[in-house]
């Protein structure tokens, strides 16, 4: 061990329930524990930062917890940026199907072999064509267009839909 983790160590073991405390009182019991850890990923990922002296030390890792928790609230409100314009959305851009729509689909999916499965919906889902869909798998486009082909007659049978004249 190095004489900066060594250092860091005795810093993280001398402040840690102070730390917790500190992050307790702002966020809450439940989500401090997950900001000490982030605060100490982040103090060792800056060990060679890290100060001489107890106190310093102690306050450079004070300065952490406290951007992490700045990190953590603007991250909050983004998720609750996003929520209102979620929840605020005009009804008449929402999609009318029912929750359970395609649910037939999605099972048939399901059922497929798991190479298939990510084909099609890599390539009917996700929009990749069946060639980037392959490079995405790491497969020949060739293999990719052959399990392509087996997969939509495996769910035209599963569906029970007439294949297209074409």
């Amino acid at each position: 061990m190095t004489a900066e983790a060594a250092r860091l160590t005795a810093a993280v073991e001398a402040n840690a329930a102070d730390l917790l405390a500190y992050l307790s009182r702002r966020v809450g019991p439940d989500d401090a524990p997950d900001l000490l850890g982030e605060t100490m990923v982040v103090a060792w990922r800056r060990v060679r930062e890290l100060p001489t002296g107890i106190e310093r030390a102690r306050m450079w890792l004070f300065g952490i917890a406290r951007g992490t928790l700045l990190n953590h609230a603007r991250g909050q409100r983004r998720r609750w940026a996003l929520a209102d314009r979620i929840r605020l959305e005009p009804a008449a851009n929402r999609s009318g199907a029912p929750a359970d729509a395609g649910a037939e689909v999605r099972d048939a999916i399901a059922r497929l072999d798991p190479e298939q499965a990510e084909l099609v919906r890599l390539v009917h889902w996700d929009g990749f064509s069946v060639a980037e869909a392959a490079e995405l798998l790491g497969i020949p486009a060739s293999t990719a267009r052959g399990r392509h082909q087996r997969a939509k007659d495996d769910l035209r049978a599963a569906l029970s839909i007439e294949a297209p004249l074409a």
